[in-house]
């Protein structure tokens, strides 16, 4: 079934749009996963996790809650795995008792950097094999511009 788009009025298939985004991402999301898995030990929810917590310093669960649109508890519980494989710490947070400041290990740090060159290499194989330049180009434009509106709105954030 289309629809028309209220921006250009256009027919658009939004059912399918959505049905190759979703595929897209999970795909690609397991293969980099395999891949890091294989190399490293860890998944891509742990190395973006590590990421983040490398490129945030100081950040709370909440700030990762947010960044990655999921729950507080499963981003607690992911960071509870973190700390006990001895990648992350909570230090007590200064400015609230009830939260707590989160900071990669030097283990995690050594971890993250090696796995980082796997990343890469993954994604360039799995897009850049596919999409040339224009093409790569026009995705990340749009997936850019659509991730800046639904956050700029708030759109998907969990509740809890």
């Amino acid at each position: 079934m289309e629809y028309t788009s209220g921006a250009a009025g256009a027919a658009a298939d939004f059912p399918g749009v959505f049905a190759d985004l979703v595929r897209c991402e999970t795909r690609l999301y397991n293969a980099v996963g395999d891949r890091l898995r294989e190399r490293h030990g860890i998944v891509t929810s742990q190395y973006e996790f590590l990421g983040y917590l490398r490129d945030h310093p100081g950040c709370r669960v909440a700030d990762l809650a947010a960044e990655f649109a999921i729950g507080v508890g499963a981003t607690s519980k992911g960071i509870d795995r973190l700390e006990k494989r001895g990648w992350a710490a909570r230090r007590p947070n200064p400015a609230d008792r009830r939260s707590s400041l989160l900071a990669l290990t030097d283990d995690g740090a050594r971890l993250v950097a090696e796995a980082e060159r796997t990343f890469a290499e993954a994604l360039a194989e799995l897009l850049g094999g596919v999409l040339d330049a224009p093409a790569l180009a026009a995705v990340a434009q749009a997936l850019a511009v659509l991730r800046s509106a639904l956050e700029r709105d708030q759109v998907g954030m969990p509740t809890g």
